[in-house]
């Protein structure tokens, strides 16, 4: 009888009353805190982007160092082939707007300095991505974004071509001093 009396009461209040004003709070508070957790999506999702593009691009430029210190004359010209090679490997970057512009022209810039005859070589490579929605509007409030509205992104990477022991070698850099040195 006692829960009977109860059920009635419950069944009996107003829907104006106090339980009415708990209905639909989650649907209130989602409602606020999606577009928030969006925005707080594109803020991690941005610099992982830039980190992407970056770690390639220093993986390529150390690669491209290590050949450089081989490059040789003998047989012509290798520029070219040295910067397919490059290219080859920045091929890992997606042809996103946001992780590499490939609109019109490529922007990649891949530059060259130093070869075996040099002490140190070095590769630069510099790229643009356009910035995803909203963080674009802030870059351009700080700063951060060039002319165009797209951060730039610019790798060097340097090497020496030889260990400094073999300076200190007395045949040094002569491959044909090297015949025969360990023998005497």
């Amino acid at each position: 009888m006692m829960c009977a009396k109860k059920g009635l009461q419950r069944l009996s209040r107003p829907l104006w009353g106090p339980m009415r004003d708990e209905r639909a709070q989650g649907t209130v508070e989602a409602a606020f805190l999606i577009p928030l957790l969006f925005v707080g999506l594109l803020l991690l999702i941005q610099p992982g982007v830039l980190l992407y593009d970056r770690l390639v691009m220093t993986s390529a430029a150390s690669e491209a160092c290590r050949l450089l210190a081989t490059k040789t004359d003998a047989l012509g010209d290798m520029t070219e082939s040295c910067e397919a090679f490059v290219r080859h490997r920045l091929g890992a970057v997606p042809p996103v707007s946001c992780f590499h512009l490939h609109e019109g022209a490529c922007s990649w810039d891949i530059r060259f300095e130093g070869d075996e005859n040099t002490n140190i070589v070095r590769v630069t490579i510099t790229n643009e991505a356009r910035p995803l929605p909203l963080i674009g509007a802030g870059g351009a409030l700080l700063g951060i974004v060039n002319d165009a509205g797209n951060f730039t992104i610019e790798v060097s990477v340097e090497g020496q071509t030889q260990p400094a022991w073999v300076e200190t070698v007395e045949a040094g850099r002569n491959p044909s001093g090297w015949v025969g040195a360990w023998s005497s």
